[in-house]
């Protein structure tokens, strides 16, 4: 299989930037150009993990071959078995008998209670939904597949003639197919799970997966007529799911629709995925279409980029095409996997769940300067929902006020257990918070920062001041502290005083609370966690810079850069702070990359290229990004974990899929072109030298303005900002010179080097130098 992505002179972009600065309107993606991006292969993948995927966060569908029969593996993101781990009762075996068994080195007793459960127990558990299968034996050789991200669209074309177009609406839950120019006829096949096979080969463990039949479920129910088939399954506990297609044949052609329907879904009034389908064929799939095509039209009008190295490019569109497949307000969250599950007879890797001691902050990075806070909204009304659920577990754990989160838990918040150093971390929460402090700065949502935004944030410090104590050097500390996922699941991997993970997440915890309790008038509160932040030590750094805790340097090559939180994502330690800082984040990561990447995985080396942009190096940046690329995805941008490049970037050569490391690689290309976590928007502050004609369209930064700009050989020509809510706007200089134009003779002046501008809502204003 051979992959190629098609593009045309990144000359369109800059015109489509220059005319839309010349009319003062907010930038119109050209579609002609985000119609050149095409995933295209000469034949249909034979493995799930690489089929075409098709998405919009509620339903999904990989389209690939499997035995000869072209294969749709559906999935729906609310297909979950909820049973609860019977092990997880803190009544008696909360985080104070914890830190006993550590203190008395019998911590045996805590890996048996909490850790060995979540390996042995299948669920709960996310699960597949089913598949559609359709003999095309008949139809010979396959001339291309296709994916066109514009309409997230796949198209099969056989040398006969015959195309197969197929999409999963935008919005709707159903999905469509139609074979054109069919010599023979058609009819699907609807596959269950293998839930009651006889037999399933391969090695079992939660990162392969495990075996579906362990799920113990009776056999689900089928029913077929002449053009519709509908399989029923019953799973624990009275939980349900339906699957459902319908077609009709028409001379040579076959159209049909497909939905799920599942009764975990938030909605009461779900209706079932019969009825779903039966009237799609009211108005048929080409009516569904306009409306498909419309919400993508939009979605990639959001914000654009262009940059002169391809590779990188093409990636970034496919990873925002996932994040538009897999993120949505009023679907659950990005799990895992999302709306892709495993379809190998097997349970997803690690149980397809919500892993938040990483892979859900990764996986909405890039929704921020992205432009797409309309997705990334679709996490922070998750959390906010489960509250209750989270304030519950971190009373009858912790035994404290406030508010923590499991760090892996089920699609309704519950705790699924697993090394609890993480699944149980104390700073759980904190990290979480820093997507509600994110969605208020990128939005200045006012009512948001009231109601949500400092709640979470203060209560989390409610938190982990009642589970502080008191260390011997006099400063609060953690009774027991962690560094994901330094010692794997060992005693060791608690430690006794701070690591720089826990502590930069404590640290940031008050920092946010004072800034935001002042920023609504609650001076008294301010003051309070001003004074709190003052009982907690400073960050443990030696001659090698950040180390994991102030007893243990980073010494061994390790894919979790835990110790690196206070440089990114929390910006704690940065540039901008003076040379001090600078040093400290130059040795820290000349010491990660002089240890290597040995066991390193795919989302390290995403997380390095924020890393490196935040150290304003853009030519390791970009070098991180393209590891990434070229050695850890498959060819359908998925990425897998381990190094498939044969070139030993990383001694893991595994293939599980997930998704962190995909919206981490789009998250860390525009953290090179933009960057506004210090207040002041920093444009192209690092790029490769070599990338003298680069732009970006509509990226959003902190105090919700939505910038454009084009650089050309070396030299800005023009930046364009769209003022959402005003407010005073600064902008480090961009230019070579003071010498600018501003359109309308706005008035601003200087500071130092950094332009500053009163803005009005809604307002644009465009700069030029002046010539």
């Amino acid at each position: 299989m051979k992959l190629s992505i098609k593009t045309i002179f990144n000359a369109l972009i800059f015109l489509s930037l220059l005319v839309s600065c010349s009319q003062k309107k907010p930038v119109a993606f050209m579609s002609e150009r985000i119609s050149d991006y095409v995933l295209e292969f000469d034949a249909l993948a034979t493995t799930w993990d690489e089929g075409i995927p098709l998405g919009n966060a509620t339903l999904g569908a990989l389209v690939w071959q499997k035995d000869g029969t072209l294969r749709f593996s559906l999935d729906r993101s609310d297909l979950w078995d909820l049973r609860p781990m019977e092990n997880l009762n803190f009544k008696d075996f909360d985080f104070k008998w914890v830190h006993e068994q550590w203190k008395n080195n019998t911590y045996k007793n805590v890996q048996d209670k909490y850790d060995a459960p979540y390996d042995n127990s299948p669920a709960p558990s996310k699960i597949p939904g089913g598949a559609l299968e359709f003999d095309i034996s008949e139809l010979g050789e396959i001339t291309s597949v296709k994916l066109k991200i514009a309409s997230a669209t796949c198209v099969v074309e056989w040398k006969n003639g015959t195309v197969l177009k197929t999409y999963v609406h935008a919005t709707e839950p159903i999905g469509w197919y139609r074979f054109e120019n069919l010599p023979a006829y058609l009819t699907p096949t609807l596959v269950p799970p293998a839930y009651n096979l006889k037999e399933i080969a391969g090695e079992e463990n939660p990162v392969t997966g495990q075996d579906l039949r362990r799920l113990d479920y009776e056999p689900g129910l089928i029913e077929q007529t002449e053009n519709t088939i509908t399989y029923s399954q019953t799973g624990w506990s009275g939980f349900k799911y339906q699957v459902h297609t319908q077609w009709q044949k028409n001379e040579n052609t076959l159209e049909g629709s497909w939905s799920i329907s599942s009764n975990n879904s938030d909605n009461d009034k779900e209706i079932t995925a019969e009825e779903v389908v039966k009237s799609s064929f009211i108005n048929g799939m080409d009516a569904y279409m306009k409306s498909h095509k419309t919400w993508w039209t939009t979605f990639w009008g959001k914000s654009n980029i262009s940059v002169p190295d391809t590779i990188l490019q093409n990636q970034w569109y496919m990873e925002m095409y996932k994040l538009g497949s897999a993120a949505r307000q009023g679907a659950a969250p990005i799990s895992l996997q999302s709306v892709w599950t495993a379809d190998n007879g097997k349970l997803p890797p690690w149980k397809g769940d919500y892993h938040h001691d990483l892979n859900t902050q990764l996986s909405y990075w890039p929704t921020y300067s992205g432009n797409h806070l309309d997705l990334e909204q679709g996490f922070i009304d998750w959390l906010t929902k489960n509250k209750p659920t989270f304030k519950k577990y971190t009373k009858e754990f912790y035994g404290t006020n406030g508010l923590n989160v499991p760090g892996v838990t089920t699609l309704t918040g519950d705790p699924m257990g697993g090394w609890i150093q993480y699944s149980f971390g104390p700073t759980v929460g904190a990290w979480l918070g820093q997507h509600f402090y994110w969605h208020w700065r990128y939005s200045m949502d006012r009512d948001f920062l009231k109601d949500q935004a400092y709640p979470w944030i203060s209560e989390v410090a409610v938190h982990l001041n009642e589970l502080s104590v008191l260390g011997e050097d006099g400063k609060r500390k953690l009774p027991l502290s962690s560094s994901p996922e330094i010692h794997n699941n060992s005693r060791e991997a608690w430690f006794g005083e701070m690591t720089n993970f826990d502590l930069s997440l404590v640290r940031w915890t008050y920092m946010h609370a004072e800034e935001l309790a002042l920023e609504l008038g609650l001076n008294e509160e301010a003051r309070k966690w001003k004074e709190e932040l003052k009982a907690w030590p400073d960050y443990a750094v030696d001659d090698s810079g950040l180390m994991l805790s102030p007893n243990l340097p980073y010494l061994e090559s390790h894919r979790h850069f835990s110790h690196l939180m206070a440089i990114h994502p929390l910006g704690l330690i940065d540039p901008s702070n003076g040379e001090r800082d600078m040093e400290i984040i130059r040795k820290t990561i000349e010491n990660l990359e002089a240890i290597g990447s040995s066991y390193w995985t795919g989302y390290s080396f995403s997380w390095l290229a924020n890393l490196k942009a935040r150290a304003l190096d853009g030519e390791g940046a970009a070098k991180a990004l393209k590891d990434f690329a070229t050695s850890f995805v498959l060819p359908n941008s998925f990425h897998v974990n381990g190094d498939q490049s044969g070139t030993g970037k990383s001694n893991f050569t595994y293939r599980p899929f997930t998704l962190e490391g995909n919206f981490a690689f789009a998250a860390g290309l525009q953290e090179m072109l933009i960057q506004s976590h210090t207040g002041t928007i920093k444009l192209f502050p690092a790029i490769p030298e070599a990338w003298t004609t680069v732009g970006f369209n509509q990226l959003r930064t902190e105090g919700a303005f939505l910038i454009s700009s084009q650089k050309e050989e070396g030299t800005v020509r023009w930046v364009n900002i769209i003022s959402e809510k005003g407010g005073e706007l600064r902008l480090a200089n961009p230019f070579v010179t003071k010498e600018i134009k501003i359109h309308d003779s706005h008035k601003y002046k200087w500071a130092n080097n950094v332009l500053v501008i009163d803005t009005k809502p809604g307002e644009t204003i465009i700069i030029k130098p002046r010539t």
